[in-house]
């Protein structure tokens, strides 16, 4: 069953919502509101408040203490989309997976499977995990708008110091925001762009088109956030995020 998208909260530049095939009661997405938009600081900013209230919410009303996030950068998930979500349009999108103590049913169980396979979740039955959602998104604008903002301002420096990359493997490079993050709460718009253009540097070896990405806030402390980038191909013979999904340090967020 495919839902219509529900729309939760709407910024200046982003919007939260549920997504058209929704793999747990905690999957939201933060999607652009117009593609033209450019990715800059306004944007980055903005972009943050939206994560910070989607991580309130989930937390208030199902009890999600962790929200891993992925996402697609110049890359279009095809056919079964084994490891990811089913891709919903061409529009920047990031998709968010609230977990909690006691959930039914799993994110990564859910991706372990092909598209057609997974189980739909009965539109009636978020109507009223999505109305609580709403309005904590409306309550909590503004002490996040106002944390956002002055993060914003302390952003504006002259350079913007480049996030760290490291090779993982082959078509595998995890991403590290040069202030050492543990989580995405604690990045700046600056840290976000910084995050940005090392992706956007990544090389496109033969056969790559774009890169599956999966954002993990550690468990260990002293552990900086760790973006995973997955170069992906049509013609690719593996697919480097199954494999991924099935490392230690992303199944246990995951699975």
């Amino acid at each position: 069953m495919v839902m219509s998208r529900r729309l939760l909260y709407r910024s200046d530049f982003w919007e939260i919502a549920r997504p058209h095939h929704p793999l747990t009661a905690g999957h939201v997405v933060i999607r652009l509101s117009d593609p033209s938009i450019e990715f800059a600081l306004p944007s980055a900013a903005d972009w943050l408040l939206c994560h910070q209230l989607a991580r309130t919410a989930l937390a208030k009303v199902l009890g999600a203490a962790e929200c891993p996030v992925m996402f697609a950068y110049q890359w279009h998930p095809l056919g079964a989309s084994l490891g990811e979500p089913v891709a919903e349009s061409s529009t920047p999108t990031f998709h968010l997976f609230g977990r909690w103590a006691g959930e039914t049913t799993t994110p990564g169980q859910q991706l372990s499977l092909p598209a057609h396979r997974r189980v739909a979740l009965p539109e009636s039955g978020l109507e009223e995990t999505d109305q609580a959602l709403r309005e904590v998104l409306r309550s909590g604008w503004p002490a996040a708008g106002r944390a956002v903002e002055h993060a914003a301002e302390a952003a504006v420096v002259p350079v913007l110091e480049p996030a760290r990359t490291v090779t993982a493997g082959r078509r595998h490079t995890v991403i590290e925001p040069a202030g050492g993050a543990a989580s995405i709460r604690e990045l700046r718009p600056a840290d976000l762009l910084a995050i940005a253009a090392s992706l956007g540097a990544l090389p496109m070896p033969l056969g790559v088109s774009g890169f599956s990405c999966v954002a993990l806030e550690s468990r260990i402390p002293e552990m900086p956030l760790r973006i995973h980038a997955l170069g992906r191909s049509a013609a690719e013979d593996v697919n480097p995020l199954l494999e991924l999904l099935r490392s230690p340090e992303v199944s246990l967020t995951l699975l």
